[in-house]
């Protein structure tokens, strides 16, 4: 790999990194060319773009962040074979195509880190609670039903209350006649 070329690869991963909040960092090494291409191809229909880079083009990509970042963890799992995941839609949509992989296919690949929104979980052991992590737009639509319930409820006692009310107005009214 000539220098022009390892410099286009770090400006692609610099922005990578700097458009997606979230991205996760796997081991397929030990993976057969069958195994890969399935893998390939399930992150493909679920929209999970992987990619294969080496460890120093990562690190020097990540390095050229601020430290606010706080990429520095990842530093330590950059050994081996390097496969990043990015989904452009949930956090959790890398975690559950890993899981959903390995649940045909065995324990392969292997999760090193994943980094959320500054946060940083290493380890294959991780793979299940970022599974079950909530997207975005899940939360906002518990949020949403949250905040809607207790105006459903006054609004129905409000309704049901007037009803009331006047049928009781109503029936005084005719007993007085």
């Amino acid at each position: 790999m000539n220098k022009e070329l390892k410099t286009a690869t770090i400006e692609e991963l610099k922005e990578k990194f700097e458009n997606n909040n979230f991205f996760y960092i796997a081991d397929s090494s030990s993976m057969t060319v069958a195994d890969i291409s399935d893998f390939r191809r399930l992150c493909f229909q679920k929209g999970v773009n992987v990619k294969v880079y080496k460890n120093t083009l990562i690190k020097k990509a990540l390095e050229s962040f601020d430290e606010n970042k706080g990429y520095a963890p990842l530093y330590d799992v950059l050994k081996g074979q390097s496969t990043i995941l990015f989904a452009e839609t949930a956090a959790n949509l890398p975690a559950k195509v890993l899981k959903e992989f390995r649940g045909d296919k065995g324990e392969k690949p292997v999760l090193k880190a994943a980094y959320v929104d500054t946060d940083v979980y290493v380890g294959d052991d991780q793979i299940k609670p970022l599974a079950e992590l909530k997207s975005k737009e899940d939360l906002l639509g518990e949020v949403v039903v949250l905040l809607q319930s207790p105006i459903k409820n006054l609004v129905g006692a409000l309704q049901s209350g007037g009803n009331t009310l006047s049928g009781l107005l109503k029936a005084l009214e005719d007993r007085g006649e």
